[in-house]
């Protein structure tokens, strides 16, 4: 089952084409580049509109040239969520729109199991950036949620948003580690979660050079995360921008993993955006398993 992220207000993929996308950030319009845009723009005409351009350059990452004037750094909201934007060197702004639908699915559950449960919900986040997904899920009712990522500065981020939520009340952990590293810290301390959340990367090198490959990796983190997992889970969901990587082996993964020892389901799709000019963005891909009802 495929997934589109259509409940924004704040936000919007205006048009495609050209491996380009045009977007509106609130009242900002980005001009950014996307490999999976491979068909030609239909009409130049609303990509004047763009207060900045981002131009890749030969030597890696790129530069933003501006067209109008555009603050440093502004906010986005999404239902009751509020998170800080800022263009990056990487092109990045600092929030995935469309993630959007895995914080909807996220937030349901825990309201779920909220409203039928005095236990206590527990989330990990992993890989978890600036926190869209720990805010979804904090916001939700979650009584602790541990973000866990390897970037110092991208962390400090996530404690804005945190800020901007005003959920500093809040038991929100941020972790700064390598997170193979911190799951097998927890594995060993005895730590449990009701859901796990994570977005590993394609390609990186860890804090010692070590070199990170999702299809090399995927199974031993899946593997190690789901010892992790309460005796009464929400869910599992893995998200997955690694151009290739295919659906059947996300779900085969997950199916090892969990439903071959646990049972529930896994289902797996595209995470789509809606283009306000026609058609949809893909935005890589998620696997989600969930325990039987």
């Amino acid at each position: 089952m495929n997934q589109i992220a259509n409940g924004w207000e704040e936000y919007e993929v205006i048009d495609t084409g050209n491996r380009e996308k045009l977007e509106r950030w609130n009242k900002v319009v980005l001009r950014r580049p996307d490999p999976v845009a491979i068909w030609p723009i239909r009409s130049e005409g609303e990509w004047n509109r763009a207060d900045a351009v981002y131009h890749r350059s030969n030597k890696g990452g790129g530069y933003w040239e501006t067209k109008k004037p555009v603050k440093e750094n502004w906010t986005i909201g999404y239902r009751d969520l509020r998170f800080k934007i800022s263009p990056t060197g990487f092109k990045h702004t600092g929030l995935f729109p469309e993630q959007a639908a895995n914080w909807d699915f996220t937030m349901d559950a825990i309201r779920e199991r909220k409203a039928h449960s005095d236990k206590p919900v527990r989330i990990l986040n992993l890989f978890a950036y600036t926190g869209g997904a720990t805010m979804a899920a904090s916001k939700a009712g979650a009584d602790e949620v541990v973000h866990v990522d390897a970037s110092k500065g991208i962390v400090a981020w996530a404690k804005e948003n945190m800020h901007i939520n005003h959920l500093e009340d809040r038991t929100i952990r941020f972790i700064v580690d390598d997170v193979l590293k911190f799951v097998k810290r927890e594995i060993r301390r005895g730590r449990k979660y009701d859901g796990i959340i994570m977005d590993p990367p394609s390609y990186g090198r860890g804090p010692n050079q070590e070199l990170w490959k999702l299809e090399d990796q995927l199974y031993e983190l899946v593997s190690e995360c789901a010892r992790l997992l309460s005796d009464d889970p929400l869910f599992f969901l893995v998200n997955c921008y690694t151009t290739g990587f295919p659906l059947s082996a996300m779900k085969e993964t997950l199916t090892r993993v969990l439903v071959d020892t646990r049972g529930g389901s896994v289902e797996v799709g595209e995470n789509l955006l809606p283009v306000t000019k026609g058609g949809v963005l893909p935005c890589g891909i998620f696997g989600r398993w969930t325990p039987k009802q």
